[in-house]
């Protein structure tokens, strides 16, 4: 088999099927799809069970969609060559959350709405990241969208909204100020950080020129990052009463259904690259992180699949 032939192949796997049940077996039985462990990576607390249950039980009540909120980057690490567009990293995560949702989509209508809140309004002065390539990174994903929309159900729909369109410029500047200055009183001044998290901002910050000059940016960085956490409007519309939280890993609440980002992997698709692990005679789909990258062999080969365009595409990477 060809990474080609792999990849049709999974694809035609997405393809819709329609499946009756009972009513009274409706929301018991989206209920223990959402949590399967085939696709779940990680526990939850059961409170949050109760609000998978309780948005289940009014999106059947009403006849709505039953949405699912993804908050994320919204952008892609400048540190990979295939930056700033989508590449198979998020097309197998596409991939991976249609085949977990399309036995929702059979039994039930009104469908899924998954929704990835971008948080592109901060990155680029908190990570350096132009307003040109998280355009780019906008269009590649809805042009990845609209590719994938001929495989999978078509009451599985995946939606892209910036965090920004919440607010007006000046609201936003406003509300961030303040909770700058909020973060710094419960930090005693700028957060204290240790080797790990340090790292972890250097991985993601592409630094201005003289930016290291000064040894806290570091500090200054993680304390735009926190406040940006608590602005007034993001946390409710990602924590919404009528949707459910997605994360490949688990938050710090356990407030959210823990994927992944494929069948074996939990590293981020944004921070990421996709390719394909030989198995036997086929292949696996993979997420690797940069510290991944970095420790696989990767070699490269040309592949064209029909209606799959943009940069990241006519290559794939085989480990």
């Amino acid at each position: 088999m060809t990474p080609k032939e792999y990849i049709e192949y999974r694809l035609s796997e997405l393809k819709p099927e329609k499946k009756t049940i009972p009513k009274a077996e409706l929301a018991d039985f989206i209920f223990t799809t959402l949590m399967s462990k085939k696709f779940r990576k990680f526990s939850m607390i059961s409170e949050y069970q109760n609000h998978i249950k309780n948005v289940i039980d009014e999106s059947i009540k009403n006849d709505l969609p039953i949405k699912l909120s993804f908050p994320f980057g919204g952008y892609k690490l400048w540190r990979l060559e295939e930056t700033p567009e989508v590449d198979w990293a998020e097309l197998f995560t596409l991939m991976y959350y249609s085949k977990w949702l399309k036995s929702v989509s059979a039994v039930y209508d009104p469908g899924i709405i998954f929704d990835f809140a971008s948080d592109d309004i901060i990155v680029g002065r908190m990570n350096n990241i132009s307003k040109e390539d998280t355009a780019k990174y906008k269009k590649s994903f809805e042009d990845l969208v609209k590719f994938l929309k001929q495989y999978i159900p078509e009451n599985i729909k995946f939606t892209f909204t910036s965090i920004s369109f919440l607010y007006t410029p000046e609201e936003f500047e406003k509300d961030l100020a303040d909770k700058i200055e909020k973060k710094k009183i419960e930090f005693g001044g700028l957060p204290v950080l240790d080797d790990k998290k340090k790292r972890m901002v250097e991985l993601n910050v592409k630094l201005l020129p003289c930016q290291d000059n000064d040894n806290l940016w570091r500090e200054k960085i993680e304390l735009l990052h926190q406040a940006y956490y608590t602005v007034d409007k993001r946390r409710p519309y990602n924590r919404a009463k009528d949707k459910i939280l997605v994360f490949p890993n688990p938050v710090g609440d356990g407030k959210s259904i823990s994927v992944g980002t494929t069948k074996t992997s939990v590293a981020k698709f944004w921070v990421g690259i996709g390719v394909l692990k030989r198995k036997e005679d086929g292949f696996i789909k993979n997420i690797l992180s940069p510290s991944q990258i970095e420790k696989e062999k990767i070699t490269k080969e040309t592949i064209s699949i029909d209606g799959l365009s943009g940069k990241n595409f006519s290559k794939i990477g085989i480990i």
